[in-house]
């Protein structure tokens, strides 16, 4: 038995490739002498590293960062040069770094331990991750200086900002504490600014910026509003349009009754597709500029909706869900790394 294609998916999720294009455009030139490179972890944060990765070598793109080894081939198809890709999560078994060696792909090395694992394994160039401050990845400033990292071959010194985006003097106690460790490190580049520490200024830049969210059209912090456009714009069909009388109960556990007698729509597009239960909560889509609010619970595969003001909405149609991530953020109460990386793959790009 030969199986057909499947129909057309009831769910769309858009990506703006250009608007993508334009944002890393944006980041680069706020990084000044920096170049930028792209976090496309996550699958490029959900939104696809097939075509994602491709549009930003178009437009000068030349480094990037996934966290899993497992993220490397996909990234490698899209048309990366071996050594344009850094694991962020470092070697940490043989088979990792076995292979990273047969692939050109670089680690960041994390840990002295990591350090020994990729010099076990034959190494060759490699990135190092600093702590300063996290406490989460990357060696403290007091295993810097051995002859352990003084022994590897690094061509990207980095550590992570916990705080770029808020008022906080944590940044500037991070930089000083790079600038002084890094000092006793020797590297071809230095790298600690992402999205949001672009904005903090020429003096975070360094070599080389790594931004993530931003280049998804997320807002990490006011200073880029202005520069960033929305990257990602979903789409729901309509399977159904019901008339619910006065008081009937909508959903799972009852949680909506019906104060007047409503026309609603039941529409392809649930929690396992990353529009998890708190979009129930204010939450609504829109079809033709008129709002359909989310009533009752959302389920696993649908949500429901009023459209007793839409008389014209028809079962086939497709609704959006409004994804500007900054306003879905204050929707939900989702951050927007969440609101991007939670969508699942039963849409069609």
């Amino acid at each position: 038995m030969t199986i057909p294609e499947p129909p057309p998916a009831t769910l769309r999720l858009k990506v703006d490739y250009e608007a993508l294009a334009a944002n890393w455009r944006a980041l680069d030139r706020l990084s000044g002498r920096a170049a930028a490179g792209a976090a496309v972890k996550a699958d490029a944060y959900g939104l696809g590293v097939a075509k994602v990765v491709p549009t930003l070598l178009d437009e000068g793109a030349r480094q990037f960062f996934v966290a899993h080894w497992s993220e490397v081939a996909p990234v490698l198809a899209a048309g990366a040069l071996p050594e344009q890709i850094a694991v962020l999560h470092g070697v940490n078994t043989p088979a990792d770094a076995a292979y990273a060696v047969a692939t050109g792909v670089r680690p960041v090395i994390n840990s002295l331990r990591q350090a020994a694992l990729w010099r076990e394994a034959g190494g060759g160039a490699c990135h190092l991750m600093i702590d300063t401050g996290m406490n989460r990845l990357g060696l403290p400033p007091s295993e810097i200086g051995g002859p352990a990292i003084g022994a590897l071959d690094i061509d990207i010194v980095l550590s992570h900002l916990a705080s770029a985006e808020d008022d906080t003097d944590q940044s500037a106690r991070q930089l000083a504490l790079f600038e002084e460790v890094r000092a006793g490190v020797t590297a071809r580049r230095a790298s600690l600014a992402n999205s949001a520490g672009i904005a903090l200024g020429s003096g975070f830049h360094f070599d080389l910026t790594r931004p993530g969210l931003a280049l998804y059209g997320g807002v990490p912090c006011a200073a880029l509003a202005g520069d960033l456009a929305q990257v990602a714009y979903l789409q729901a069909m309509v399977m159904q349009v019901r008339s619910v009388p006065q008081g009937g109960l909508i959903g799972y556990n009852a949680a909506f009754r019906a104060p007047h007698p409503m026309r609603t729509a039941t529409l392809s597009l649930g929690y396992a597709d990353g529009i998890l239960r708190c979009w129930g909560e204010g939450g609504a889509l829109s079809h033709e500029g008129r709002t359909l609010k989310i009533i009752g619970r959302v389920s696993m595969d649908m949500i429901v909706a009023d459209c007793t003001d839409i008389p014209d909405l028809a079962e086939g149609d497709f609704c959006d869900l409004p994804y500007n991530l900054v306003a879905a953020a204050k929707t939900t109460g989702l951050s927007q790394y969440e609101l991007l990386t939670l969508l699942g793959d039963r849409f069609a790009r």
